[in-house]
């Protein structure tokens, strides 16, 4: 089964899951094992991606539309994917097209080297924005 993840940073009428939701449901996430969370990623006490690690069960895949969207540092981001890996649960990031389920195992162990040269990107890209917006 595939159950999916969605958080946006802050309360802001601005910030919506409306494009991770469509993103999730195109993906065949069921709209009825979708979590949400409206708060950093930073944060660890997130009660929608709580709910969503003690949802799934062996042989499920929890699915995200971005790597960020799960967590915000690249450590954290790591101990998730690794401990639901540890369950039998496969991890999908839609965005970054990575599918744990088509790891060959030979390939398992540069799996964390293209977490971190992604979440290192997408770092990159957050920033620029950030530069940018605060020069407008």
């Amino acid at each position: 089964m595939l159950v999916g993840y969605m958080r946006v940073s802050s309360e802001h009428a601005r910030q919506t899951t409306d494009l991770q939701h469509d993103a999730l449901i195109d993906a065949g996430v069921d709209p009825r094992h979708l979590f949400a969370d409206k708060a950093s990623g930073a944060r660890d006490n997130r009660p929608g991606l709580q709910h969503a690690l003690a949802y799934v069960r062996p042989g499920d895949c929890l699915v995200v539309w971005k790597l960020d969207r799960l967590g915000r540092s690249l450590s954290h981001l790591l101990h998730i994917v690794t401990t639901l890996q540890q369950q039998g649960v496969a991890f999908r990031s839609l965005t970054e097209q990575m599918d744990t389920t088509t790891v060959v195992p030979p390939k398992a162990r540069l799996e964390s080297g293209r977490f971190g040269y992604l979440y290192l990107a997408l770092a990159r890209v957050k920033h620029e924005r950030g530069a940018t917006w605060a020069a407008a």
